[in-house]
């Protein structure tokens, strides 16, 4: 089995979908508490996947920086031994809607994925990240998306990039992301990775019972139904108890039937928020005077009272928007309420037998670096996108060339300094 290392794996949905596309994983680099006790309670500690780990990493949470610094030996150990490396650096600094500082420390974990890149020499390399990574300028000049491309050609790589859109691959969501590939220069000569992708879509959807047409929010969560709002206390929930959605008998949708496989009960993370009546009144207008499907306009805004700028309430007939690490951001599109963490799961193509870990959410000066179970949603790559492009990689190895020693990039000290400087700084 092709073998391939996450970096910024976050809870695991880019892990989970190259799983499923046939890959193993070698390790995986996350450095939040929360979201590693995710990744390795779903796809480590409960055997459903065959996960090398060398005994030189502990397995825990690690700074991906930190591992390329103090674990410089062991890497070079692996160079031509492991099929793709693959991680989205953490987006906060690209985006849209964020500060999008070049300076932000966050934005400068672009060099250390690079000079993984350079130490291990993998023959595939994937970088997922948000739209805003083509726009957002580097300190060095030019943008982001540049700059990795040109340092990936003098590592020596071949390079392709595209928006991509998650709706088009079964995600009931548009969630735009930016998407490069990159291969060991001159090992796919003829080949377009990124062409490959497109005209493996529909087999890819079929194959999962899923239609071409894109999934809507409805046919992707109306199974989960607001029961008799008697709180229920267990471990989970605590002493105080909560109100619960209840995952119907039988699925609404094939894209419901797809999520339910390996889950015949219950699943984790229905518990529902406890607003107040002034907040479920406030809801009630925005689903009655608003339209649907796009966040609330200024206009409405000022008309309701609302100072906070991105509340969208859902359209039951099209895919959600992009979703945050908000839970507030949206608002369920019959009932008056924020929806539950395995709602927004299955917006994200998680299936239901993954569950997560860690507090649901966290409030004031935490939220900056906290990592609670919305967040982690938020912050995942859907694993459903990242098995369409795992098995399109899947290809792209059956078909590459025997790597030669001309394609290896030779370790000269001069080959990546951008990354060197951003690891060591």
């Amino acid at each position: 089995m092709p073998r391939f290392i996450d970096l910024f794996a976050g809870c695991g949905g880019l892990s989970l979908g190259l799983h499923n596309a046939g890959f193993d994983c070698e390790f995986a680099i996350e450095q939040h508490q929360d979201a590693f006790s995710t990744y390795r309670k779903n796809l480590l500690d409960a055997a459903r996947f065959e996960v090398q780990w060398p005994s030189w990493l502990e397995m825990g949470p690690h700074d991906v920086t930190h591992v390329a610094l103090e674990q410089e030996a062991n890497l070079r150990t692996l160079a031509g031994k492991i099929d793709l490396i693959a991680g989205g650096p953490p987006c906060q600094g690209f985006s849209m809607n964020g500060r999008r500082d070049p300076d932000d420390p966050r934005s400068k974990m672009v060099g250390a994925y690079l000079r993984f890149v350079e130490l291990v020499q993998p023959r595939l390399v994937l970088l997922e990240n948000v739209r805003g990574f083509t726009s957002m300028p580097h300190a060095d000049g030019g943008t982001y998306d540049q700059v990795v491309k040109e340092s990936l050609r003098r590592l020596g790589y071949d390079v392709w990039s595209e928006v991509l859109v998650a709706s088009d691959y079964g995600v009931p969501q548009k969630r735009p992301r930016f998407i490069l590939i990159a291969a060991l220069k001159g090992t796919l000569p003829g080949v377009d990775p990124l062409v490959r992708l497109h005209t493996s879509r529909r087999r890819f959807l079929q194959e999962r019972g899923l239609g071409t047409r894109a999934v809507s929010v409805g046919e992707a969560i109306s199974d989960f139904v607001v029961g008799d709002r008697q709180p229920l206390l267990d471990e989970e929930w605590g002493e105080r108890g909560y109100c619960a959605v209840n995952r119907a008998k039988d699925p609404d949708s094939a894209y419901q039937n797809l999520m339910r496989d390996g889950q015949n009960s219950q699943p984790s993370d229905r518990r529902l928020a406890r607003h107040s009546e002034r907040t479920i009144a406030r809801f009630l207008r925005i689903l009655a005077t608003c339209p649907r499907g796009r966040s609330i306009s200024p206009e409405d805004r000022a008309r309701l009272g609302i100072g906070k700028r991105s509340t969208t309430p859902l359209d039951e007939q099209l895919p959600a928007p992009t979703v945050t690490t908000l839970p507030d951001d949206i608002i369920h599109y019959s009932d008056p309420r924020t929806l539950t963490v395995r709602e927004l799961a299955r917006i994200q193509s998680f299936p239901d037998w993954f569950s997560f870990s860690g507090p649901y959410t966290t409030g004031g000066e935490r939220r900056k670096t906290a990592c609670p179970r919305y967040t982690q949603i938020g912050n995942a790559v859907p694993p459903l996108l990242a098995e369409a492009i795992g098995c399109m990689l899947i290809g792209l190895l059956r078909d590459q060339s025997p790597v030669q020693s001309s394609h290896v990039p030779q370790d000269n000290g001069e080959l990546f300094s951008i990354a060197d400087e951003i690891v060591t700084s």
